[in-house]
């Protein structure tokens, strides 16, 4: 089953954690709260987060992310987030989260994901970062992916 999450805290912490861990804003404004979180959700670029469970779950998606992965919010954070992969890349992106985990963000990634209909494309140029909460602890990993292709 889904975790709700509070979507104004969760875009707050998308945003904190990106701006730590990069030194640059997710958004173009300084906003926050509801209008944080119908911006995000209005942007070109895909933002994808998942949880902190041993086998993490997606828990929130942009429209432009559930656009590329071709699933309603309902079916998305139902979704092991490692399932976004095919199962020959699954080992490559765990050494990404891996990756991630230890030095606490990355940029530059590229790599093939698979949507919800089986369709294959290729996400480019995407920051991976950790999220922490208010207090600092470890909250999840999320995604912002600018640019991406079909895959033929």
């Amino acid at each position: 089953m889904a975790s709700v999450i509070d979507l104004p805290q969760h875009v707050a912490i998308l945003q904190e954690s990106y701006r730590h861990w990069t030194g640059r804003t997710l958004l173009t404004a300084e906003i926050s709260g509801e209008d944080a979180v119908q911006w995000l959700d209005k942007t070109s670029f895909a933002v994808v987060s998942h949880d902190i469970q041993p086998d993490p779950v997606f828990n929130y998606a942009n429209r432009a992310a559930l656009r590329l992965f071709g699933v309603t919010l309902e079916q998305f954070t139902e979704w092991p987030s490692r399932l976004s992969a095919e199962p020959t890349e699954q080992g490559k992106r765990a050494r990404l989260m891996e990756q991630v985990s230890r030095d606490g963000y990355i940029e530059g990634y590229s790599g093939t994901r698979i949507a919800g209909d089986g369709r294959k494309f290729m996400i480019l140029n995407a920051t991976v970062w950790n999220l922490l909460d208010e207090r600092g602890k470890y909250y999840g990993q999320a995604a912002m992916i600018p640019q991406w292709s079909a895959c033929v």
